[in-house]
């Protein structure tokens, strides 16, 4: 997210006008679709105070990853001294209560939405860089640090929030191409290797002209032999809230159908997340139970000058 050209304002801004502060908190449940607090967490689980390496305004996008026995958050830290985002690292021994380690990944462009995956023994990162209208490829030399510019998947478009997934012996990107702030397309490309060549999927725009869907909101994730991507709800406001959708694709198909109960996330009303929620990243545990990383937002009328 970038909300750069707002975050100077003095004046107290309109209602629908508010920045948006968010934290980043965990949820989990018994199933991809059944996610709320849970009494052995107490969220949020970080937020910018826990920044010590830079003046941070909020922290969104989180993507967490298990290794070994510790987990690793990867989310994006918007620098209140650089006025761009950077992607940020905590480390949790339970995936409950987490530390934050450091900035890991920075340009000269803003990035965010740091989506991290292993694939052949090696860790990947696709951070958001529609500000460069590209889609870059990172390798990490020395997980979880030293990431490494690999080459770039797609470029010449404002791509945003940018997701893969591997199926069916072909690489899935799903991405919003983010012209004027609209958040109202997704396009879809395939390829037989990470790399490259890229292809956009015949059907691609497989959203056109929809804010309350198009934009991905966390990770793709396979579940019961089917593909579940998640959107955020983008209208009236950006970030409201988050819906998932089972998705059937083949290089010439694309059919996709809301999942029950939708939606996923909404604002609760109070609290961290009282204003609206976008983001998560799901993983299932060894016991069965589903742990999901999310950010939510409240309302304020700038993020300089809130110090709560």
């Amino acid at each position: 997210m970038n909300f750069t050209r707002f975050f100077k304002r003095r004046k107290k801004a309109p209602v629908n006008e508010k920045q948006h502060l968010f934290s980043i908190g965990m949820f989990t449940g018994l199933s991809p679709f059944e996610l709320g607090a849970s009494s052995k967490i107490t969220n949020p689980v970080l937020t910018r105070k826990d920044v010590t390496d830079a003046k941070c305004l909020f922290v969104a996008d989180p993507f967490i990853l298990k290794v070994k026995s510790a987990w690793y958050m990867f989310f994006e830290m918007y620098n209140g001294y650089k006025w761009k985002g950077e992607i940020g690292l905590a480390k949790s021994d339970d995936a409950y209560q987490w530390v934050y380690q450091g900035v890991v990944l920075s340009e000269s462009f803003h990035l965010s939405y740091p989506y991290v995956f292993c694939w052949g023994n090696e860790f990947y990162m696709i951070p958001e860089s529609g500000n460069n209208h590209s889609i870059r490829l990172y390798r990490a030399k020395n997980f979880p640090f030293g990431w490494e510019y690999v080459c770039t998947l797609l470029s010449h478009q404002k791509f945003a929030d940018s997701s893969v997934i591997y199926h069916h012996e072909k690489w899935w990107l799903f991405t919003e191409t983010n012209a004027d702030l609209k958040h109202d397309t997704l396009k879809v490309f395939y390829s037989v290797n990470l790399l490259g060549p890229w292809r956009e999927h015949p059907l691609s725009p497989v959203v056109r002209g929809n804010p309350h869907i198009a934009r991905p909101a966390g990770r793709i994730i396979a579940y019961d032999e089917k593909l579940i991507r998640f959107a955020q709800d983008c209208y009236p406001i950006y970030g409201t809230q988050v819906l998932a959708f089972e998705v059937n694709i083949s290089e010439n198909r694309y059919e996709e159908k809301p999942v029950a109960p939708n939606p996923l996330l909404k604002a609760s009303g109070e609290g961290w997340n009282a204003n609206g929620m976008h983001h998560l990243d799901l993983h299932c545990s060894t016991d069965g139970e589903w742990l999901a990383c999310v950010d939510g937002w409240i309302a304020v009328d700038s993020l300089v000058e809130h110090n709560d």
